[in-house]
Order: C-alpha cells, then structure tokens, then sequence
C-alpha cells in the first residue's frame, strides 16, 4: 500500500511539473500552437504509448506477484481442483493474447506514427488475415466455452442418493441456519407461514403435521463430514441472498419461494486446514495485526480483541440491506466419527417443541 500510495504522489509531481512547464512554454510566445500535430508531437505520442505498455506490463506483473496469493485460497472439495484449472486455464489464454495484442497495438502506433509528408497505404482487405483473426479466436473460445460447459454440468448436476447428506440452508437477514435430515434422510416440508408456531421455537417454519420433519436437527452452526457428499437445499425467508462458500468453491441463489440446490464433497478438514503453510501465515499476520490493536484498545481503557482462529465460513454475496456484511456462518469440517458425535448431541425438532 505504501508504494503504491508513493508511486501515485509520484506520478502527481510529474503531472504538476508537466503543466508547469506547459505554461512557461506558452508565455514565451515563440512558438506557433496548432490543433494539427507535428512529427515532434507525433513522436512524443509515440513514445508515450511505448511508456504506457510498459506500465500495463509492470502493473500486471506487480499485482501477480504480491496479490496473486489471495486470488484463490486453497480448495476444499473435490470439484475445487476442476473450477481452479478452468480459471488458470482462461487467465493463461487471456494474458497470452493481451501480451501479444497489447505489444502489436502499441509497437504499430509508433512505427505508422504520422510524419510530413507520408501517405497512408490504402488497404482494402486481406483475406488470410481475415481467416486467422477470425477461425483462431472462434476454435479458442469454443474449446474454453465447450469445457466450461464440461466443467459446469459436473459440478451443477445434483443426483440424491442414499450415501449423501441433506442439508437445508435457510437464509433470512441477517443470519443463517442450517436444517439436517434426520435419520429418514429426508427433510420435513417447510413455509414461513409457520414460522411463529411454537412460541418462536420454530426457526425455519417447520411443518408440524409433516412427520419427517420430526427428527430433523436445526442449528445455526454447519458441521460436515470429510469425505461424504453433502447435498444443500436453499431457502430464503426474505430478499435474495447468496449461499457463498469460496472455499469449497460453491455459491447458489438462494431465493424467495423456491428451492436451489448445490452438492459438493469436502474433501479436507478444519484442523488439516489450518495446518496449511499459507493459512498459518495469513493468521500469524491478521494476528499480528489484531495485537498492535489490541495495544490501543488497552491503552483506551476497552478489552483487547481475541486472537483470530481459522475457520471455514458460509458467506452472503448479495447486497442483502444494512447488515450483510455480517451475515456468516461458521463451518466446521471434521472426521465422519467427529460429526456423528456432534449430531448426537443435537436437539431434534420434536424434542424442541415439547
């Protein structure tokens, strides 16, 4: 932030100078000033644009190099890998093409930079070029567009099954809750409308005459088990919301008065999580800078803030109103032993309306 933020004062300064000297330049009365550019603007123009193709060339290679860890982070499920190629993939082949074009672009702005004197060449058309700037990017977009496809059907198509784990998401602002089957495996019917049963027992609206519904467990913290694929059924009680794990590398509408489904596998931990190189180092650094503030609350008489702990999160990512930034969940991925134990201890829906 500090080099960029000196890098801009920088450019600043030279503007300011710039116009300084413009202005000295024009109370001189020395020379005559036309709306039709001589070869020494033309010139200067076409060294300007070698200059801005540099700076495009830095900025990209600057910005990949200190921000391209936090383009992504670490994949979490099994379909991770798949939409990670097809992002690499596409940016590979956008670069590529933008190095080229970028390089022609400004190189021939230079090299047919106006001079007296010189007449433009009148090109009507050139058939093979014509063929190449048109069959080669039509073969590359079909190839991404044909593998996104590919991409896409797989991780969208949902098919239950018995092995799978339901998992209603319930959306409201600005909160979430998460609904499990119970050992039927299937989710009792729902509406809002029931919402207010019960005394306000009845967190998602349950619908108290559906017998499946009974042994179904809502909780307002989601635990997964590794290895085990979980299909989400998605429910909003409001406005539109959107169900954003970017880790797990899943995001579905979740829409009022209907139902949207998403299915994906996690395929690591919290814990193994949490033990990877680059999340250690990201909370080391969020912890560090939770100290320094800490130093100031203290000083300020207010209570030190907690040391941060890497977890799994369940975001919104919609503009949902006032609050949506806070609207999160906290995910725990754990062994199938570990969420057994968990599922346990929870309340079933006919125990808590007793």
């Amino acid at each position: 932030m500090n080099v960029l933020l000196i890098f801009s004062v920088l450019i600043l300064i030279a503007i300011a100078i710039w116009q300084v000297t413009k202005i000295f330049e024009l109370s001189q009365g020395k020379k005559v000033y036309t709306q039709v550019a001589d070869d020494d603007d033309n010139n200067w123009n076409g060294k300007l644009m070698f200059g801005f193709l540099f700076f495009i060339y830095g900025i990209t290679i600057f910005s990949f190099v200190t921000y391209g860890d936090v383009l992504l982070p670490k994949a979490a499920s099994e379909h991770g890998s798949e939409y990670d190629n097809l992002m690499w993939i596409s940016f590979a082949i956008i670069f590529f093409v933008q190095t080229i074009t970028q390089a022609l672009l400004h190189y021939f702005s230079y090299k047919y930079r106006g001079e007296k004197g010189k007449k433009a060449l009148f090109y009507a058309d050139n058939d093979r070029l014509e063929a190449i700037w048109t069959i080669i990017p039509v073969i590359v977009l079909a190839g991404l567009i044909l593998y996104g496809l590919y991409t896409w059907t797989d991780i969208m198509t949902v098919e239950e099954n018995d092995e799978a784990l339901v998992v209603e998401l319930y959306a409201q602002q600005f909160n979430w809750k998460a609904r499990y089957a119970g050992d039927d495996g299937v989710l009792g019917d729902a509406n809002v409308r029931f919402l207010q049963d019960f005394e306000g027992r009845n967190l998602v609206g349950i619908d108290a005459t559906d017998p499946n519904g009974f042994d179904d467990v809502v909780v307002q913290e989601l635990h997964l088990p590794v290895g085990r694929e979980i299909i989400f059924k998605m429910r909003s009680q409001d406005v539109l919301h959107s169900a954003y794990m970017p880790f797990f590398r899943a995001q579905m509408n979740c829409v009022p008065g209907m139902i949207t489904e998403f299915a994906f596998t996690p395929n690591i931990t919290t814990e193994e999580m949490r033990q990877d190189s680059d999340i250690v180092a990201k909370v080391k650094k969020i912890n560090k800078l939770r100290a320094d503030k800490s130093k100031e609350l203290i000083a300020e008489g207010d209570v030190a803030l907690d040391p941060y702990e890497f977890d799994f999160l369940l975001l919104c990512n919609k503009i949902c109103g006032a609050s949506h930034y806070n609207m999160q969940m906290k995910i725990i991925v754990e062994t199938p032993e570990e969420y057994a134990k968990w599922m346990a201890e929870q309340q079933t829906f006919a125990q808590v309306i007793q």
